[in-house]
């Protein structure tokens, strides 16, 4: 624990290594243990119960210090205005959308990657906001119990709740409605949704009945390539922008597969997926180009490559946006 951590945030880590330490192994679920009647109860729209990837929180008002862990939840936030109640963010992985980049760049940065549960604490948030499941590691102590236990909210993007589900772009539009409630700003949140909806109308608008173009998307890996399956959303982006994902029928969000099933499946275009620490979109592409097995690939012979930010094919505001940039590098003669 850092020697300066402020006395009030000390005693709530060590309440909470004490009641971890008592009770044991804890699982997901929990419900929040604060009292209602709070002098901002009377709030509109408040009290609010909200379940959430199986923990059931009641809001006795909207969070006024919030921690984001990885970067799409931190942009949601900024989207709906609530940059004076952002107490901090850790793990940036992609560049932040330029009309953002101001207010993300004032947010204290806790940690490159996910930060220590001591060091979170030391922000003195009311709500953590995870944006994947590693968020709230339990071994890394930051489970979403070890949080409740310190008197502090958590929420995960529904994404890592939806674990037997395909997700979608209506999961999108329900993470920002039910963000929006609990930070009662849900007039914002529709807002943002009639947007973002406007957006992907219009790509998909300029699309329409073209020849799906087959897809395949890159994250990584060099003996065997790392892709995006069926059940994430990266597969309805590719489907709203008039392609389809060649490893669709994986079965699963992300998944590994062969470079003789990459062959086989004649992708058109190769979408690669840029965030840090997986190696600069350049090396990849020079990789990719530089296989022989792949050279009759028809998207490696046309040089066909389209770069996705990853944070964009995920639950968040950028997935809008996935779609409007997509379509015309699918399409470029829909756009001329």
């Amino acid at each position: 624990m850092p020697a300066r951590m402020p006395a009030r945030v000390a005693a709530l880590a060590l309440s909470a290594v004490l009641l971890a330490t008592g009770c044991g192994a804890s699982g997901e679920q929990a419900t929040d243990p604060k009292p209602s009647g709070t002098s901002a109860a009377s709030a509109a729209g408040f009290p609010l119960t909200v379940e959430n990837c199986g923990v059931t929180t009641t809001y006795d008002a909207p969070p006024e210090r919030v921690v984001t862990i990885h970067q799409h939840p931190a942009e949601l936030l900024l989207a709906l205005g609530l940059k004076d109640r952002m107490a901090g963010t850790a793990f940036p992985d992609s560049a932040v959308l330029p009309e953002l980049r101001a207010d993300f760049e004032a947010i204290p940065e806790l940690a490159e990657k996910e930060p220590s549960f001591e060091t979170v604490l030391e922000a003195e948030p009311d709500l953590v906001y995870g944006g994947y499941g590693s968020a709230f590691a339990d071994n890394e102590g930051r489970s979403r119990k070890a949080f409740t236990d310190a008197g502090i909210d958590t929420y995960l993007n529904r994404e890592y709740c939806a674990e037997n589900q395909s997700v979608t772009m209506k999961d999108t539009y329900d993470e920002i409605r039910t963000v929006g409630d609990i930070f009662g700003v849900p007039e914002r949140a529709d807002d943002l949704i009639a947007e973002l909806e406007g957006r992907v109308a219009k790509a998909t608008a300029a699309v329409r009945g073209a020849d799906p173009v087959p897809v395949f998307v890159y994250d990584s890996g060099d003996k065997s390539a790392f892709t995006a399956g069926g059940k994430g959303l990266g597969s309805e982006l590719i489907r709203l922008a008039g392609g389809e994902n060649v490893f669709a029928d994986l079965d699963e969000v992300f998944g590994d597969v062969s470079w003789e099933q990459v062959v086989e499946r004649r992708p058109e275009v190769i979408a690669i997926y840029d965030y840090a620490g997986a190696g600069s979109v350049e090396r990849k592409k020079e990789f990719l180009l530089a296989q022989p097995a792949l050279a009759d690939v028809p998207a490696i012979k046309n040089r066909r490559f389209t770069v996705l930010p990853l944070t964009a094919a995920l639950v968040g505001i950028r997935s809008a946006y996935a779609v409007e940039d997509l379509a015309p590098a699918l399409h470029p003669e829909r756009f001329e």
